[in-house]
């Protein structure tokens, strides 16, 4: 593993209460950790991301994220009855998210992290991966992709809205 590619994974290892553990699940593909404390995370319907990016084509999304998202990270996962994107955001985001219909996981969740090279299925994989500690998305700019794909007409719907 490279310099860069061991900052990646110490950092979102660093995110679990004991990193060695998170490390150790790093090894076989995808490590459990909580958000909250170095990023927070927002779940993108794929119907919402899809119709943002025009495209259901993998290598299209990921050019579209990689676009709106500069410096951000995402995750696709696309096991079981839903299709989700999990785009990192900065720790603290919760607090204000209020997108409708687009749900910030609460801090405190332990989300399923694929290691920084798995950028491929099978299973959760970056489809957007972290280059440096910290790639968080800002926002604002998740915000207003989720705002474009709602209103695009291939939107279908989305998750209910969290209550405080």
């Amino acid at each position: 593993m490279n310099q860069a590619a061991r900052t990646v994974t110490d950092w979102l290892a660093s995110a679990h209460p004991v990193p060695a553990q998170a490390r150790r699940e790093f090894d076989v593909g995808i490590a459990l950790v909580p958000t909250g404390t170095k990023f927070d995370a927002i779940r993108l319907p794929a119907d919402v991301v899809h119709a943002a990016a025009s495209s259901e084509d993998p290598d299209a999304v990921a050019v579209f994220l990689a676009e709106t998202l500069p410096g951000g990270a995402v995750i696709h996962d696309a096991y079981g009855v839903g299709v989700w994107y999990y785009a990192l955001v900065p720790p603290g985001t919760y607090a204000d998210w209020r997108v409708p219909g687009v749900e910030c996981l609460r801090p405190g969740t332990w989300l399923g992290v694929p290691r920084p090279d798995l950028t491929a299925r099978p299973g959760p994989h970056w489809v957007l991966p972290p280059h440096t500690a910290g790639s968080v998305c800002a926002a604002k700019a998740l915000a207003d992709l989720v705002t474009l794909g709602q209103n695009s007409p291939r939107q279908m719907p989305t998750t209910p809205e969290r209550t405080p």
